[in-house]
């Protein structure tokens, strides 16, 4: 089970097609804080029909994309 597997869950059960989560509401779903380990994990997400567009260092933001035809 991946680390972040209780943040994919939580969009898979999404119906927005975008949506942009801070770092402390990542934190809050996933049960862990946001690391560099990230980079490597959100490979997963495409599995549960999402994808990370954009992760801004200076807003403390990344924004997730539904992907099409899922």
């Amino acid at each position: 089970m991946s680390k972040y597997e209780k943040l994919w869950q939580y969009l898979k059960t999404q119906s927005a097609q975008k949506i942009t989560l801070t770092y402390d509401e990542i934190e809050k779903i996933a049960g862990i804080p946001l690391d560099h380990s990230f980079l490597t994990y959100k490979k997963e997400l495409i599995e549960f029909g999402w994808s990370v567009k954009k992760i801004s260092l200076k807003g403390k933001t990344v924004e997730f994309e539904k992907i099409e035809n899922q």
